[in-house]
């Protein structure tokens, strides 16, 4: 297994994240052929049968399309729909938890916004 992976996360997990940052990162763009299974297998010299998994929930979740004998390609909107997700997972794990700790501090919301817009190397 490569060292590229986090041990605490499942690697199928890892390797449906890796595509996923391609496509919201622009790397991969509607249409694209994205790399097949057996490419991740060699460079990432892990389980066929755990690439195929990652690969397979994109494609369950439309992320992703199978051509038949030529590959997997990114689908119609598979950008906008991973941007979607994530925003709900970002505030589900990171906008609630600070608003409710904000709630029990008395902080003001525009003290939070305050404090966001001076917070170091962050664009808002």
């Amino acid at each position: 297994m490569s060292n590229v992976f986090d041990s605490n996360k499942p690697i199928f997990l890892q390797v449906r994240e890796l595509i996923e940052d391609q496509i919201v990162n622009d790397q991969l763009k509607e249409g694209d052929q994205a790399p097949s299974t057996n490419q991740l297998v060699s460079f990432y010299k892990i389980n066929h049968a755990t690439v195929s998994k990652g690969i397979n929930q994109l494609v369950e979740e439309g992320i992703l399309y199978k051509k038949r004998g030529i590959g997997m390609f990114v689908a119609e909107g598979a950008k906008q729909t991973l941007m979607g997700q994530r925003k709900e997972a970002f505030v589900a794990n990171y906008v609630q938890g600070l608003v409710q700790e904000a709630n029990k501090l008395g902080i003001t919301q525009v003290e939070i916004i305050r404090l966001i817009k001076n917070t170091k190397g962050r664009e808002v």
